[in-house]
C-alpha cells in the first residue's frame, strides 16, 4: 500500500454510478432480482398494489402478496415495448415469442400438430408500388453494383451508392415525388391486406368449384403476417400463407389444393385488390413486385420453416425508425424542422400527413404522422394458425411462478386446478430513479443479452 491518501474522486465515474444503487445490501439484491426478472427492461413499470390468488371452488386463498412488503415498496414489471428502439430487452422477448409462433404454425408445436409441415405454405411479400425515382443500389447477378437511376429523361442518378449511403431511399426529385399518394398507400395498406384475404378465397373457391360461401366446408386460408418499411419510408408485408382441411391445421386441404394452385390464387388475388380512398380519387393497389417462394424441404439453402420464422421474428421489432423517421407520436408540426433524427424524405412524409389531416381526419393522418401514415398492425395472424402471444405470455408466467415455488420449497399447482386472482394495483412510475439504476439494468441487460429465454419444456405442464 502506498501512503496515497484515498479521495472518493480517484473512483472512476462508473463505478460511482453502480454504487449509487447498493447503499443498502437487502434491499439492492431484492432490487436486482426484480429487474433481472425484467431482463433488464429500458423503461420498467413501477407498480404498488397487492394481489390474492384464489380457489374459486372453495373460496380458499392460496398465495397473497403486497408490494408493502417489498424493500422498496414497490414491484417492477418489464414495459413490454416490442420495438427494439425503445426497449432491447422486451424486443428481444417479442421477437423469441414471435419466432416460436410462426414456427410452430410451420412445423407443429404448441397444440399444433407436426403433419401441418406437409400442407402447401408459401412465404410471400407484397410491396408497394413507385411514386417516385428513389435512390437505390441495384445490382447485377454478379453482385455487382449498378447506376442507381440512369435515365436520359427526367430525375436521374448515376452514382453506385454504397450500403450505409443515407442517400438511399430518398427522392431523387422531391418537387416531383407522389407524396400524398405514398402516405395515402401506407394509411390504407391494412384494409388492402383485407381485401387481399377476401379476393384469395374467391380465388380458391372459383379454382376448386365450390360456392364461396361454402369454401370452409373445404379449405381453410391460414395466415401470419409482419409490415416492414422500406428505406423510401413504405410498408410492405411479409406473410406466410398456408392451406388446411376444413377441420383446420389437423387435416390436410382436398385433392387439387397445392403449392401450384396456392401461389396461382395470391398472384391472382394481389392482381385484383383495390381500395378507394374515399375523397381524395386515390386508389390504393399492390406494387408489380410480388415475391412467391415455397416453403418446403430442410434444406438450409431454400426457405425452410427455421428460416422463415427468423425473418418474421426480425422485423418484428422493427418500426418506422428504419425508414428516418422517429419512434414517438408528434404532438405539432410547428418544430417539425427541430426534430433530430429525421431524413429529408420522411420529414416531407410528416408534413404531408399534417396537411392531409386537415382534409382527411377520418383517416387519422396527424396521429400516425410519425409512422408515415401507418396506423396498422406490425404483426398480425390468423386465428387458427397457430397459438397466441397471449397463450404463451400466460405459460411462461405459469413456468416461472412454478419455479419461485419449487425454490421456495412449496409443491407447484396443480395444472387442473382453477385459480382466479384479485387485487388492485396503481402506476408509481416508470423508468429507474437514478443513473446508479440505470448503470445497473445496462450490467444486467449485458449479462441477458445472449442468454437463452426461460420458457417451458415440452414435459412441462404448461409447454
Amino acid at each position: 500500500m502506498s501512503g496515497h491518501e484515498f479521495d472518493a474522486r480517484d473512483i472512476p465515474p462508473y463505478l460511482r454510478l453502480l454504487a449509487q444503487g447498493a447503499t443498502n445490501k437487502q434491499d439492492f439484491v431484492r432490487w436486482k432480482e426484480m429487474v433481472a426478472s425484467t431482463r433488464g427492461c429500458t423503461s420498467p413499470i413501477r407498480l404498488v398494489g397487492e394481489s390474492s390468488t384464489v380457489d374459486p371452488t372453495s373460496g380458499e386463498v392460496l398465495a397473497t402478496y403486497s408490494t408493502w412488503d417489498e424493500p422498496n415498496e414497490y414491484l417492477l414489471t418489464a414495459c413490454g415495448n416490442r420495438r427494439a428502439s425503445r426497449c432491447e430487452a422486451c424486443a428481444r422477448v417479442y421477437a423469441d415469442d414471435t419466432f416460436h409462433l410462426i414456427k410452430s404454425g410451420l412445423a407443429g408445436g404448441r397444440d399444433v400438430p407436426g403433419s401441418v409441415a406437409t400442407h402447401p405454405r408459401v412465404f410471400a411479400t407484397f410491396t408497394a408500388p413507385s411514386f417516385g425515382p428513389v435512390h437505390s443500389r441495384p445490382t447485377d447477378p454478379g453482385g455487382h453494383v449498378r447506376p442507381c437511376h440512369p435515365r436520359r429523361e427526367g430525375p436521374s442518378c448515376r452514382a453506385r451508392h454504397v450500403e450505409d449511403d443515407p442517400l438511399l431511399g430518398q427522392a431523387i426529385d422531391p418537387d416531383t415525388y407522389d407524396y400524398a399518394g405514398a402516405v395515402l398507400w401506407n394509411n390504407r395498406a391494412g384494409e388492402l391486406w383485407h381485401t387481399f384475404a377476401v379476393y384469395l378465397r374467391r380465388h380458391l373457391a372459383e379454382a376448386l368449384q365450390v360456392p364461396r360461401s361454402r369454401l370452409t366446408k373445404f379449405l381453410r386460408v391460414e395466415y401470419a403476417k409482419v409490415a416492414e418499411y422500406q428505406a423510401r419510408g413504405l410498408v410492405h408485408f411479409h406473410a406466410v400463407i398456408r392451406l388446411d382441411g376444413p377441420a383446420g391445421p389437423e387435416e390436410p386441404p382436398p385433392p387439387g389444393a397445392d403449392m401450384s394452385l396456392l401461389c396461382d390464387a395470391i398472384t391472382a388475388a394481389a392482381q385484383a385488390s383495390r381500395v378507394h380512398v374515399p375523397g381524395h380519387g386515390q386508389t390504393i393497389r399492390w406494387g408489380k413486385q410480388l415475391d412467391l417462394r415455397p416453403i418446403e424441404g430442410t434444406d438450409e439453402a431454400g426457405w425452410t420453416d427455421a428460416k422463415v420464422a427468423r425473418y418474421i421474428a426480425k422485423y418484428a421489432t422493427k418500426g418506422a425508425e428504419a425508414a428516418g423517421t422517429v419512434d414517438r407520436p408528434l404532438r405539432t408540426i410547428a418544430h417539425l424542422d427541430h426534430v433530430r433524427g429525421l431524413t429529408d424524405h420522411a420529414r416531407q412524409m410528416i408534413r404531408t400527413c399534417w396537411e392531409l389531416g386537415d382534409d382527411q381526419a377520418h383517416l387519422n393522418l396527424r396521429e400516425w404522422a410519425h409512422m408515415l401514415g401507418y396506423g396498422g398492425h406490425f404483426s398480425t395472424k390468423s386465428r387458427r394458425y397457430s397459438t397466441t402471444l397471449g397463450t404463451m405470455r400466460a405459460d411462461r408466467a405459469r413456468f416461472r411462478a412454478d419455479r419461485a415455488r419449487e425454490l421456495a420449497g412449496l409443491e407447484p399447482l396443480p395444472v387442473e386446478q382453477p385459480t382466479i386472482r384479485v387485487g388492485q394495483w396503481s402506476v408509481a412510475g416508470i423508468g429507474y430513479t437514478n443513473a446508479g439504476e440505470e448503470a445497473w439494468a445496462e450490467t444486467i441487460r449485458e449479462q441477458h443479452r445472449f442468454k437463452p429465454i426461460p420458457r417451458p419444456t415440452d414435459s412441462d405442464p404448461a409447454a
